[in-house]
């Protein structure tokens, strides 16, 4: 799938756009105030051990303190598997189970850390919401080739590398070249790569790792020992795979950065980047404004004419699958069934271009056939495939119910550029102009109780206001008859339109 890597850089904020068959497949954000710090190195305190939770809380010099699970502090690093699981967020740091020992038994959390301990971490999550950073002590450093691992004797190789006598090569290669005691995981950018390009990249990492435990001596505590490279290179190293046949970029500084970085790693590809000169702004060009404002909408229309709603919760993500205009025109079941087989694809295409982690449940239309919900779960799998984030899917339910997880490191798009309604305050609603006015009616009522006055002033937001005059003028006029008192209607601009006020003159 040819594909487009498009840098936008200003002084505030870096964009970074992957667009695939000229759609934008994913986004990447950094701005100047929030650098990301997914990667660092730091030289942290334990300033409090959780045996209840079987974790620590690490001071790593950030106004949190980042947060320590139990099987991410190990006192021999021999159990690769929990530690790096299937996949980091760029999904080909992976590692063949079958080649490892058996899982063992792990020490209590108490019995490895102490509060005020110096421990050398790196962030594997960065800070989301009102979470700290979750850090793990087994460091890990990408190259654009391999991913060097300090504390595991181990060669893996990336799951999407699947010819297997290209699988053999590599691990061989990095098996005779790789020092003793620690280990690589061979990216997908290997492929097809020579035993004297590998070795740049390892020895690249060797370098690197001894400088970090120089830095590591002499570092004060809660302070960072290395910093992971910036956006622009950082999607360079991660995102540059062989699909990927131009790179554009419209900063001067950043396109001569980046062909530095390619001439010393990747050499053969420094004449596919490309300094984009034009006038018009970059994202406009590519059309890319236009796709990043629909992915903060709540309803995404298919091509039938059905659609798919996308609710984020603090808990879980919700994806609800609709036929809307599509009505078909033969058979219910098989109309049900296209729209959700088109709905699977879209639904892929949101989830990693929103950036949307944790748990997720898709409500599709329910089927009565079990091959037409086989199917679709079939096509899910298969549209996820592309995904980097690390997902795990359980089959449709009865009820038409996919449950599924998918791993989350930074925050999504929403949470990135948005900020809560200061109206609804997150709820997605706002009462009703009618529900207000019924509300208003009884506030007046107990106003009336308690003061002597005759008449009773009600200020409001004008839309409130033209409702109150135009649908509940005679049940005003009920309201003062039965009261005896005056109400006089005061129209406030500045409010929000569910505040009001009652006061007595």
């Amino acid at each position: 799938m040819a594909s487009e890597l498009v840098i936008s850089v200003t002084s505030q904020e870096t964009r970074i756009a992957l667009v695939e068959n000229g759609i934008l497949a994913e986004l990447f954000i950094e701005r100047q105030s929030e650098k990301g710090i997914g990667g660092n190195i730091y030289k942290g305190k334990v300033v409090r051990v959780l045996p209840g939770m079987q974790a620590a809380f690490v001071d790593i010099g950030l106004s949190r303190s980042a947060f320590l699970y139990v099987a991410d502090v190990y006192d021999d690093f021999d159990d690769l598997a929990v530690m790096m699981g299937v996949s980091n967020e760029n999904g080909d740091f992976v590692v063949e189970r079958d080649s490892l020992a058996a899982p063992r038994y792990y020490s209590q959390i108490e019995d490895m850390l102490h509060e005020g301990q110096e421990v050398l971490v790196q962030v594997s999550k960065e800070p989301i919401g009102s979470k700290g950073a979750r850090v793990t002590a087994h460091i890990s450093l990408p190259g654009h080739h391999l991913v060097f691992m300090p504390t595991v004797d181990h060669v893996g190789v990336s799951r999407r590398i699947e010819n297997e006598s290209e699988r053999k090569r590599l691990r061989d290669i990095i098996s005779q070249i790789k020092p003793p005691g620690g280990g690589f995981i061979v990216r997908t950018a290997s492929e097809g790569r020579t035993e004297e390009e590998l070795l740049v990249d390892m020895n690249f990492l060797l370098k690197l790792w001894e400088k970090i435990q120089h830095r590591k001596v002499n570092a004060p505590v809660s302070s960072t020992v290395h910093s992971d490279l910036d956006i622009c290179l950082r999607a360079i190293r991660d995102l540059y795979t062989k699909d990927v046949e131009k790179v554009v970029v419209d900063s001067e500084k950043e396109y001569n950065e980046i062909v530095d970085f390619i001439e010393t790693f990747m050499p053969q590809l420094k004449h596919s980047v490309e300094f984009y000169r034009a006038d018009e702004p970059i994202f406009d060009a590519y059309g890319i404004e236009v796709e990043i404002s629909r992915a903060l909408g709540r309803r995404v229309w298919l091509k039938s004419g059905g659609y798919i709603v996308i609710e984020e919760t603090e808990a879980l993500t919700a994806v609800d699958v609709n036929t809307g205009k599509y009505v078909g025109k033969g058979n219910p079941e098989d109309t049900i069934l296209k729209t959700n087989l088109e709905a699977v694809k879209e639904i892929a295409y949101q989830l990693r271009l929103r950036n949307i982690g944790g748990i997720i449940i898709i409500d599709f239309i329910d089927m009565e056939k079990e091959g037409g919900r086989e199917r679709v779960f079939q096509t899910l799998k298969e549209a996820l495939q592309r995904d980097r984030a690390k997902t795990n899917i359980l089959r449709i339910s009865e009820l038409g119910l996919v449950e599924m997880t998918r791993k989350r490191t930074r925050e999504n798009l929403s949470r990135m550029l948005c900020e809560t309604c200061p109206y609804c305050e997150g709820r997605g609603i706002i009462k009703s102009k009618m529900t207000l006015c019924f509300e208003i009616f009884r506030e007046v009522r107990r106003e009336a109780m308690n003061v002597p006055s005759n008449v009773i002033e009600v200020s409001l937001h004008p839309e409130v206001a033209d409702f109150l005059y135009d649908e509940e003028r005679y049940a005003i006029e009920e309201l003062e008859n039965v009261l005896k008192k005056k109400i006089a209607i005061k129209v406030r601009s500045d409010f929000h339109q569910e505040e009001y006020e009652i006061t007595s003159k």
